[in-house]
């Protein structure tokens, strides 16, 4: 048997070889199969709205809560930005309604923001009711459920309570030694897996798992670009991977998706299976420069991960702060 297993045949190899080839390629054919194979419609009721966040039991809560041992808290979140850019065709408005000169019983200051916090500016967190495929959205409740009024179902009440599990920051351009991925750069499963042995961790059930191409860090240096059009990713021959490890909690320090998606006839497929068929709500834009430095300085890739959005009545998503506790 031995001898036999150390002389795998030329063709046997050649197979295997292309099986790993053919794993960076997609096309609308397979994005509507999985669509359909990865889905978690009814796995936890025809009525569910949480979708993956199911999978953080009490168990896990106490768990990534024994994580935090240091007391060293990191915010994830990118400073919100008030001005246009390249990325960010929608910025913050911030106006002072009462100020030291007119101050409210002349005592107090105050201000009003405005965000439109979709899209690439701004971290924030993707609700359910954020996308549809084939008129309808996670669970199979109906497109026409998000109305004029909002999200009548799959809105961002359904994680008021706010999420707390382990989290584990897989740093592909630290994987790579390059400081950050260039925009277009797509990550794969072996890139993923070759990181997990690295940093000696295991993606599991529950878990929040946050991808680092170094997005803000290029940014920083290279000035702002059309992220929409251009971005570092995963290619979504990843998505049935996060599948089967049962992750909660897809974020990243983009859109998840590489763009172009280097699926022809879909973008964002990543996105889409993620948020209409897995039903895993996503983390977008999030900053994870400072994360990286300290988890690489303390040699711990996993922490204990909170998330709690605004709860904003029929919302289909919010602007966050996600915090990372060593």
């Amino acid at each position: 048997m031995k001898l036999r297993i150390a002389y795998l045949s030329s063709s046997l190899l050649l197979t295997l070889a292309a099986f790993a080839q053919s794993s960076h390629t997609a096309t609308k054919a397979d994005f509507d199969k999985w669509m359909k194979q990865l889905s978690n419609w009814g796995r936890w009721g025809k009525d569910d709205q949480r979708g993956t966040v199911n999978l953080i039991t009490p168990a896990k809560v106490k768990h990534a809560a024994s994580l935090a041992k240091l007391g060293i808290t990191v915010s994830l979140e990118h400073p919100i930005m008030t001005e246009s850019a390249e990325d960010n065709a929608n910025p913050l408005t911030h106006t002072m309604t009462a100020t030291g000169e007119n101050p409210v019983a002349g005592a107090y200051a105050m201000d009003s923001y405005a965000i439109a916090f979709h899209g690439y500016g701004h971290t924030h967190m993707d609700a359910l009711g954020h996308a549809f495929q084939n008129g309808q959205m996670y669970n199979g409740y109906p497109q026409s459920s998000v109305t004029k009024d909002g999200a009548m179902k799959n809105d961002i009440l359904a994680y008021q309570n706010g999420i707390v599990t382990r989290g584990i920051l897989v740093d592909i351009p630290r994987l790579k030694g390059i400081p950050y991925l260039e925009p277009g750069a797509a990550v794969y499963v072996e890139d993923i897996e070759a990181w997990e042995k690295k940093a000696g961790v295991k993606i599991g059930s529950g878990d929040a798992v946050l991808v680092r191409t170094g997005r803000w860090a290029r940014r920083a240096a290279r000035g702002p670009w059309n992220a929409g059009e251009i971005l570092a990713g995963l290619h979504v021959s990843v998505v049935p991977w996060l599948k089967q490890r049962d992750v909660a909690i897809l974020a990243g320090d983009g859109a998840s998706d590489v763009m172009p998606s280097q699926v022809e006839g879909v973008s964002q497929p990543v996105h889409f299976l993620m948020l209409v068929a897995v039903g895993s709500p996503l983390f977008d834009n999030c900053d994870l420069e400072q994360l990286a430095e300290i988890a690489n300085r303390l040699g711990r890739w996993e922490f204990m991960f909170t998330a709690a959005p605004l709860a904003v009545p029929r919302g289909t998503g919010s602007p966050l702060n996600p915090i990372a506790v060593f």
